[in-house]
């Protein structure tokens, strides 16, 4: 399994009890939904190592407690602390309306209900307070934020996303 065709659900981050029970912190919204796993690809050394579930339970609603097969004590526990979860992307519930994953929406065209076609989704910068569509308009990059307000509508079989940003907002990237 490669770690593209992957989804980061979490993080192993503490260990839960001296049987090799784990705590992972789920990188999600709704970590119910991830409560009766089978499996999961645990990274290790930069490898995705598939390890069977035993059983899990939500921890004080945030946290994911987990016993592995096979992770019997303590030292088998701390050898997989800190690993990233990750599971096949098949896996990832089907989003509807407006929201969407960020991977799903690459190469998806933007367009603005003022301006028109803006450009061609390249990337999505979540390393900013506010998240941002990083579009390519003929090698000129456009930044729009992701906010709520600004997305009318996600139009997955024709593969656009509709905003209306702030008048002027895309101007100001084509001024010379």
């Amino acid at each position: 399994m490669k770690k593209e065709d992957c989804f980061y659900l979490g993080k192993i981050v503490k260990k839960y009890s001296f049987k090799g029970e784990v705590l992972a912190k789920l990188d999600t919204d709704q970590p119910e939904i991830y409560e009766n796993l089978d499996a999961i690809f645990l990274e290790l050394r930069n490898n995705l190592v598939p390890f069977f579930i035993e059983s899990s339970q939500l921890h004080k609603s945030e946290l994911l407690r987990i016993k592995f097969e096979d992770v019997d004590v303590e030292s088998d526990a701390d050898a997989i602390m800190k690993s990233g979860l990750y599971l096949p992307l098949d896996l990832l519930p089907k989003l509807e309306g407006n929201k969407f994953y960020f991977h799903e929406v690459m190469g998806f065209t933007i367009e603005d209900v003022n301006f028109g076609n803006v450009g061609i989704l390249k990337a999505i910068n979540d390393s900013t307070a506010q998240s941002l569509f990083e579009i390519d308009r003929d090698g000129i990059e456009i930044l729009i934020p992701m906010n709520d307000e600004f997305i009318v509508k996600v139009d997955r079989a024709n593969k656009t996303i509709l905003v209306e940003t702030p008048e002027g907002l895309i101007d100001l990237y084509l001024e010379e």
